[in-house]
């Protein structure tokens, strides 16, 4: 006989877990309690938005369910903001939570929440265990839910004296999950679009990739001629320095690749959703009917025909879509156009000046010169990462964390998750100010469970982003957007870590090698000129429009 407790530890260690993300909570005690005998990692966050991130990053980086743990009520609401990431990223995810006593249902006790109502636009599925005895049955389907179709999050509540009842039954067996596939007769539909097309282009998106499916994605480009563009914070699918790159489409587009897009005659949407972001606010294609012939392949039925109508319609991930076409004979003669590459290096290769003594420009190429290609990317959300997104080269599957949510604080519990889960590979983490301080008490996390990562701090005492926009609607009626700003490096130092400010350019090279050779965590706050609001646009520059 079992506790519901050592049960849930027992099917996830059935499941291949090996590190859970959670704030500790009373009621959950008994699952901590057999966490103590597991070999499962518990890495404790200091905030449950931030364990929630860490999850989901985890998920991103094994294509497995990131497992997080919260206790009741304003736990599970503080971790919301990691499910949302999950759901719009279309990442596997579960998050138990801990949920009252049975009996106490409907009075509103201590920390109440009704969680399939809570989450029941954010999670795939919101279910509570009410005995003991079903907990292998609900996690099992956990799994399947979280990894099939479209992937995403599952929310599941532990009552807590569900999780001290006894039952005498099993984990379930390991989960995998099925892969849809096309048929032949939608093969030979893509085959027929694509011999007709004189302007195809692949565009790359979602998730259910492997690193396997990423190495086949760039031999069908080259086959058919194809050049390929990445949704928005997908960019770490196709090697930015292979000929047939053209480039991110997300926000800050290059216009040389917005137009080819548009100008089109076939665009083939590899599991990508192609929403708001990349669509350049749903206005690149016509809805429901492009004017393009369009093939939409996605791993979730229900995305197929969401938005856009396609000519061809494939419920299939990207591998087993890809490895059907890799059976089909190409035609002769099909080479990509090498404009398509050199619009992409002319966007990216010379990043532009910038007001101030920190050149952001040069830092991204002093990093591109010094880094490895497969050193790990993450950020949150503001201008600073248009530095990341257009101008570092990503080459290699799994070096990408990024929300396509726009999630602020991503950047560092996701890059504790990255240091944590790889840590052969070089972590860094993109932040801003203003988003730095939605999650930098995660700083400490890294410390605490030695996760090497190199935090880039970009400082312009702003909310970058809100005062870009609050500029070309308001011009100089500022509201709400300064931040008062401690000294980052003495707050890194404080927790033990390596750190050191940057206010010229020229500082930078050295202080990036003292933070790769320090032992832990480490933290380069870059001061920059709040004048620079983007890499493309200066304040003044905006008022003066």
């Amino acid at each position: 006989m079992k506790t519901g407790g050592q049960l849930i530890v027992e099917c996830l260690e059935a499941q291949g877990v090996d590190r859970v993300f959670c704030v500790p909570g009373e009621s959950y005690l008994a699952v901590l309690d057999a966490l103590h005998d597991s070999d499962i990692e518990t890495v404790v966050a200091k905030q449950e938005g931030g364990a929630a991130m860490m999850a989901e990053a985890d998920g991103k980086l094994t294509g497995r369910p990131g497992i997080c743990m919260v206790t009741r009520g304003p736990g599970a609401t503080n971790a919301a903001s990691g499910i949302h990431v999950a759901k719009q990223d279309s990442v596997p995810m579960i998050m138990f939570v801990g949920q009252i006593g049975r009996r106490m249902k409907g009075r509103e006790a201590f920390q109440e929440v009704d969680y399939r109502q809570t989450f029941g636009d954010l999670a795939k599925w919101v279910e509570e265990i009410d005995h003991a005895d079903r907990i292998p049955e609900v996690i099992s389907h956990a799994y399947h839910v979280a990894m099939s179709g479209r992937p995403g999050p599952v929310v599941i509540a532990l009552p807590e004296d569900m999780l001290r009842d006894v039952a005498d039954v099993e984990p379930a067996p390991y989960i995998e999950v099925a892969d849809p596939a096309p048929t032949e007769e939608a093969i030979a539909g893509v085959v027929d679009l694509l011999k007709e097309a004189k302007n195809p282009f692949l565009l790359l998106g979602g998730t259910r990739w492997t690193e396997e499916d990423v190495a086949t994605v760039h031999k069908f480009a080259e086959d058919w001629g194809l050049p390929v563009g990445c949704s928005f914070r997908r960019q770490q699918l196709f090697d930015h320095t292979h000929p047939n790159y053209a480039g991110d489409v997300g926000l800050g587009i290059n216009p040389a690749l917005k137009s080819r897009l548009e100008n089109s005659d076939l665009v083939i949407l590899l599991g990508a959703r192609f929403s708001e972001n990349p669509s350049q606010g749903f206005s690149s294609f016509d809805i429901p009917v492009p004017k393009q012939n369009i093939v939409q392949i996605h791993s979730g039925a229900e995305e197929l025909g969401r938005i856009y109508r396609a000519n061809v319609s494939i419920n299939a991930t990207p591998g087993t879509f890809l490895n059907a076409m890799m059976k089909e004979a190409t035609p002769e003669g099909r080479a990509v156009d090498p404009t398509v590459h050199e619009e992409y290096l002319a966007w990216t290769s010379n990043p532009p000046k910038i007001p101030g003594d920190v050149q952001m420009g040069e830092v991204m190429k002093h990093l591109i010169k010094v880094l490895p290609e497969d050193a790990i990317m993450a950020n949150g959300a503001g201008n600073y990462a248009i530095w990341l997104h257009r101008f570092w080269p990503f080459r290699s599957f799994g070096s990408q964390l990024a929300p396509t949510s726009g999630s602020m604080g991503y950047g560092l519990p996701a890059a504790v998750a990255g240091g944590l889960r790889c840590p052969d590979k070089e972590v860094f983490c993109f932040a801003g100010d203003g988003c730095f301080q939605m999650t930098m008490q995660e700083f400490g996390t890294a410390m605490q469970y030695r996760s090497k990562v190199i935090v880039l701090l970009i400082d312009n005492g702003i909310y970058g982003t809100i005062r870009m926009h609050q500029e070309r609607e308001y011009p100089s009626r500022i509201s709400g957007t300064d931040i008062l700003n401690p000294d980052f490096a003495a707050l890194a130092k404080a927790y033990g870590a390596h750190a050191e400010t940057v206010v010229k350019t020229e500082e930078f090279p050295a202080a990036l090698e003292r933070a790769r050779n320090s032992k832990f965590a480490a933290l380069i706050h870059i001061k920059i000129d709040p004048e620079a609001i983007s890499p493309t646009a200066t304040i003044s520059g905006l008022r003066g429009k």
